[in-house]
């Protein structure tokens, strides 16, 4: 007698996608392995750092960072640059609460004496591309009405909003950078301008090769993948959304800031988008002053990963400089 054939699998057990140790996409749910951990804000004992916790929409809130005084009396007394932060992961993972980030802006907003508000937006696939945009914009637009009068004191009483700047890791650093590509359609309430965008890692395709795409083809691949069923109504890489120096890109001549700081990895798969955009930006027009720094021999989003090794010290006093410069 003939074995049973094996029963057919179901819908819900068909991966779409996958990008293991962290995440399994299958048709009908999502597993999650990785950075939906959560640790409450608190007063860090060991940088003095305070942080809490805001909602501002039912799908948008933000944890917010505030440095303890120089004499070390209490929190921050005098106006303090404000960084407003997207986190990365792919669009799929991460968010503003999980002790990575946590632990990452209590040491950095004690080093650069900066006023952070880390943005938790909704996840795809689940809310797919351009949700976490919308999210964001969202967030910024809240952070950016105390300029005028606002309902959070640590922003109405602490926030410098000449200095006002916008940073990311990797899919992060795509948010802020269509961001300020929205400031420069839109504008902000209160004639409030972003003074500078940090840019990490950036999260940025193309259909054209670039050196290191050969880094690691299979991480490259993947990459591509993870696009198309994070925004399924994508045209695919050369999507602006992906791809911002492809023809037909709003121009970056256009960004929104004076200032852009992009910082890759030597060993990053996604470093010569990084540099990239970086040169695009510089040729475009853009009358902004734009610096790159690269750490050696160090991959993608390495500062989480090795926080203190030399080359994530670097990498966040060149960051703390760049915002108080």
């Amino acid at each position: 007698m003939a074995a049973a054939a094996p029963p057919a699998a179901s819908a819900d057990d068909e991966i779409v996608y996958e990008s293991m140790p962290c995440i399994r996409i299958y048709k009908n749910r999502v597993e999650r392995y990785f950075g939906s951990e959560f640790v409450e804000a608190s007063a860090d004992a060991a940088t003095g750092v305070a942080s809490r916790d805001c909602v501002i929409s039912p799908n948008v809130s933000a944890r917010l960072y505030l440095p303890r005084a120089p004499d070390g009396d209490g929190v921050a007394k005098a106006k303090l640059p404000v960084l407003v932060y997207y986190h990365g992961g792919g669009f799929c993972l991460g968010s503003a609460f999980n002790p990575t980030f946590h632990a990452y802006f209590n040491s950095f907003a004690a080093l650069a004496n900066v006023l952070v508000v880390s943005v938790e937006y909704r996840l795809a696939p689940e809310h797919p591309v351009p949700a976490a945009y919308a999210d964001s914009w969202e967030a910024l637009a809240w952070v950016v009405s105390h300029a005028g009068a606002g309902d959070d004191p640590w922003l109405a009483d602490h926030a410098d909003f000449s200095r006002l700047y916008l940073g990311g890791e990797s899919a992060g650093a795509n948010i802020a950078h269509h961001m300020a590509m929205r400031v420069a359609a839109e504008g902000l309430p209160h004639d409030t301008k972003i003074q500078g965008l940090v840019m990490i890692h950036p999260y940025f395709l193309g259909t054209n090769k670039v050196p290191s795409d050969d880094l690691d083809p299979a991480a490259r691949e993947s990459l591509g993948s993870l696009w198309r069923v994070m925004c399924p109504a994508t045209t695919g890489e050369d999507d602006p959304l992906i791809n911002p120096l492809v023809d037909g890109a709003p121009g970056l001549d256009a960004l929104a800031c004076g200032r852009v700081l992009v910082c890759v990895g030597e060993g990053d798969v996604l470093r010569d988008r990084g540099r990239a955009y970086y040169d695009r930006l510089r040729a475009s027009g853009w009358r902004g002053e734009a610096e790159i720094w690269q750490a050696p021999g160090k991959g993608h989003t390495f500062h989480l990963l090795e926080p203190h090794c030399d080359e994530a010290v670097a990498q966040d006093k060149v960051i703390s400089d760049f915002l108080n410069r």
